[in-house]
């Protein structure tokens, strides 16, 4: 086990990505992160605004999330990579559009050194959001 030495929690592998501090807004979120990923950051938050601009935002398992209804997206920032975390269908739903992401149920890991397909993000949030709705009407 490893512990940080700022904030005292143990975690299975060294050097594991957190965050020592509570963050309590997508903007919180972002300014706490290095300066090369915050540019990314926004726009993937712009992109989601866009195809949910009726979402809350808010901070979900320290992770920025946009909610309506229920969670329909988060998003973090890691060593290598965003993740995405839309839900398990997801990746089966756009898993033609997905090859050559790694991905796992409900997860896709954006590679930082890769440009970001922000039509693809908006494509998954509309889904979501289909199925949002889908939800409400039963």
């Amino acid at each position: 086990m490893w512990q940080c030495p700022s904030c005292g929690r143990e975690f299975k592998n060294t050097q594991q990505h957190h965050f020592c501090k509570e963050t309590n807004s997508i903007d919180d979120y972002i300014a706490a992160q290095p300066n090369e990923v915050r540019p990314l950051l926004h726009q993937i938050r712009d992109t989601i605004r866009g195809a949910a601009p009726d979402a809350i935002e808010k901070i979900s398992w320290q992770m920025p999330t946009f909610w309506q209804g229920e969670n329909l997206i988060h998003f973090a920032v890691f060593k290598n990579h965003i993740g995405l975390y839309p839900g398990g269908e997801a990746t089966s739903k756009f898993a033609k559009r997905l090859e050559g992401y790694k991905t796992s149920k409900g997860t896709i890991q954006l590679p930082l050194d890769q440009p970001i397909d922000h039509k693809l993000i908006t494509d998954i949030v509309r889904w979501r959001l289909t199925q949002v709705r889908g939800s409400d009407a039963l």
